[in-house]
């Protein structure tokens, strides 16, 4: 009977040391974060313009707007621009509300209607962009909603970073295992931090001189990843 109860009691502490000395080996990790960046020059640009109208009936609105825009879209064909590099973005139409005086009462009435159209525009020539603003504000366009900047080849600059900052990782792992008196194990895990950067959208002024500089500048890209490595006590000499 006594033997039983100490085999038992043997069993039961086997069960219970075993997690906690899992536990203490699974203590044995290192985190860290590695990053990249690096900056690209821009080799495209979109632009959000449009035209804007009112007049005194939503019909007369849209009909001008509609004519105006057509002229927009042919000047930018003729620039160049092409056709799936176009596409409009928003129309609408709304009521104009003014205050009026009637029999000496102030009141609020529609005094006529606003129709717009927005197109967004993408330039694969940088060069010809001063040219083709001046040609649309020519066109009738009266409406900027900004300009950004971007790289077509962002996808395998990202992947590249993301390799780089892999590496980064590495090397930081490295120098904190070393300089704890660790040794540097496998990876336990991996997480994408993902990119980030990018050029920010600039304003545009509607009225604009042919002489005007525009400078795309350059695209600074970052990439992160956090990175779990094991470490263990370095093996002594044989």
């Amino acid at each position: 009977m006594l033997k039983s109860k100490t085999a038992a009691l043997m069993l039961a502490s086997a069960v219970t040391l075993t997690p906690l000395s899992l536990g203490a080996e699974e203590l044995r990790q290192i985190h860290v974060t590695g990053e990249a960046t690096s900056e690209v020059t821009p080799d495209r640009a979109h632009i959000t313009l449009g035209v804007r109208v009112e007049a005194k009936d939503a019909g007369a609105a849209m009909e001008q707007v509609s004519q105006r825009m057509q002229e927009v879209m042919a000047r930018l064909g003729d620039s160049g621009i092409a056709a799936q590099d176009m596409q409009t973005e928003q129309v609408s139409l709304h009521p104009v509300w003014n205050q009026v005086t009637r029999d000496g009462d102030q009141m609020r009435e529609v005094t006529g209607f606003e129709a717009s159209n927005l197109l967004r525009v993408t330039l694969q020539d940088l060069d010809a962009m001063g040219g083709v603003l001046d040609d649309v504000l020519a066109a009738g366009a009266n409406e900027f909603r900004g300009l950004t900047f971007t790289y077509s080849e962002r996808e395998a600059a990202e992947n590249l970073l993301r390799t780089m900052a892999y590496e980064n990782a590495y090397r930081k792992a490295q120098q904190l295992a070393e300089a704890s008196g660790m040794a540097l194990g496998p990876v336990r895990d991996i997480r994408d931090g993902g990119a980030s950067g990018g050029a920010p959208m600039m304003a545009m002024e509607m009225a604009r001189s042919s002489d005007m500089p525009i400078s795309p500048g350059a695209l600074s890209l970052r990439h992160s990843v956090t990175v779990t490595f094991d470490i263990s006590v370095p093996d002594g000499p044989n």
